[in-house]
């Protein structure tokens, strides 16, 4: 069938993107989903930094690949072995395939999945292959998802299904922003109420990270990003203070001499040390963010012993898809994690290049893209 897809041509082209044009709308053909895959058509799906680290490069993948990975749609066609799901079921997409066997997998951490990693790495699906071409030729995935399309061809272990009442544009954000925020702090480590916690860079990532500490009971709770509003959104999701980057001698003294634990969401060595040293005796630094693969992060080495520090990857918040989106989607049915004001603009597929440049300057929390409807 033939499919609307936002494909990267190259990458590390020079902003601004609107006139560099690294990213194209294109008409692709789309095979029909194979064994232990699904047919999804797209509702919508959000720009994360993960797509702006491929366009510009700090995440070297092959190309054309078709973008995007965040998303949500319903099921239209389901391949063969596949028992779970049905058609119009309305699915979160995720971008870790777990195949359930893997070392990593089967000891309960199906975001390291192995064969995820290596078919994500490939650009290809986790049963092998592409599904999408132009002109006979293969157009790569991205992370499994390529979600900026009007449909995609997934694996089954891709695609969470979550309760028809969950419109489209608020599921999309819980397959990546809310699941790696609130997992960092609800998964990586475990916030209890009284914790004190930092939010270093105030995305869609770190909000979720701030609306999960929040939720745990975190107190004090500091936000720390340049962007005004961004602090002001912080404090309104339930931060109790919100500072600029650089204050790290101010968010020590708002957390006794450093927080027990602090998030970094921002991708970027400096944020990196700078949430090393606002983190408390003890205390631990998680980092979520993605820098490009060349920057190296040093910290004082005497620290991490004498004071018993702890520094943690935390990727996909070391969350479980499959168990922890519903919880989620429960907690947002409950008023209590308002996921849907991290939407900051809803635009169309042909808007990518815009908001791509609106996100590398930093003034978007997260942008929704819808396909045309059919």
């Amino acid at each position: 069938m033939k499919v609307t897809s936002v494909v990267l041509t190259a990458m590390g082209l020079p902003r601004p993107y609107a006139d560099s044009r690294p990213v194209e709308v294109m008409e692709l053909d789309l095979s029909g989903p194979q064994a232990g895959e699904l047919l999804v058509r797209v509702e919508a799906s959000g720009l994360c930094h993960s797509d702006l680290s491929v366009v510009d490069g700090s995440r070297p993948r092959p190309l054309p690949m078709a973008l995007g990975h965040e998303a949500a749609g319903i099921v239209e066609e389901i391949g063969a072995g596949v028992h779970d799901v049905a058609v119009g079921d309305r699915v979160v997409l995720v971008f870790v395939p777990s195949c359930g066997s893997c070392p990593e997998c089967s000891s309960g951490q199906p975001a390291l999945c192995r064969r995820g990693a290596a078919s994500n790495t490939a650009g290809e699906l986790l049963q092998g292959g592409r599904r999408l071409s132009r002109d006979g030729s293969p157009v790569h995935h991205h992370l499994g998802v390529s979600a900026f399309s009007s449909r995609v061809v997934v694996d089954r272990g891709s695609a969470v299904v979550v309760p028809s009442d969950v419109p489209g544009e608020t599921a999309a954000l819980f397959g990546c922003a809310l699941l790696t925020g609130t997992g960092a702090v609800e998964s990586t480590v475990q916030v209890r109420p009284g914790d004190s916690v930092v939010v270093v860079g105030l995305g869609g990532v770190g909000l979720s990270a701030v609306m999960g500490a929040a939720l745990a009971g975190a107190d004090p709770l500091v936000a720390v990003d340049p962007v005004e509003a961004k602090r002001a959104l912080a404090l309104s999701l339930g931060a109790s203070h919100a500072v600029e980057p650089g204050s790290v001698d101010e968010v020590r003294d708002l957390t006794s001499g450093g927080a027990r634990y602090v998030v970094e969401a921002v991708g970027h060595e400096q944020a990196m040390a700078d949430a090393f040293a606002m983190t408390g005796r003890g205390g631990s630094t998680v980092l979520v963010g993605l820098p490009h693969p060349s920057r190296m992060l040093s910290v004082p080495a005497v620290q991490v012993v004498a004071e018993a520090r702890k520094v943690l990857g935390s990727y996909m918040g070391s969350a479980a898809p499959q168990r922890d989106i519903p919880r989620l989607v429960r907690l947002w049915q409950d008023g209590r994690l308002p996921v849907e004001r991290l939407t900051s603009a809803v635009l169309s597929l042909e808007d990518t290049p815009r908001a791509l440049d609106d996100l590398a300057a930093g003034s978007a929390v997260r942008q929704l893209l819808l396909p045309r409807r059919d």
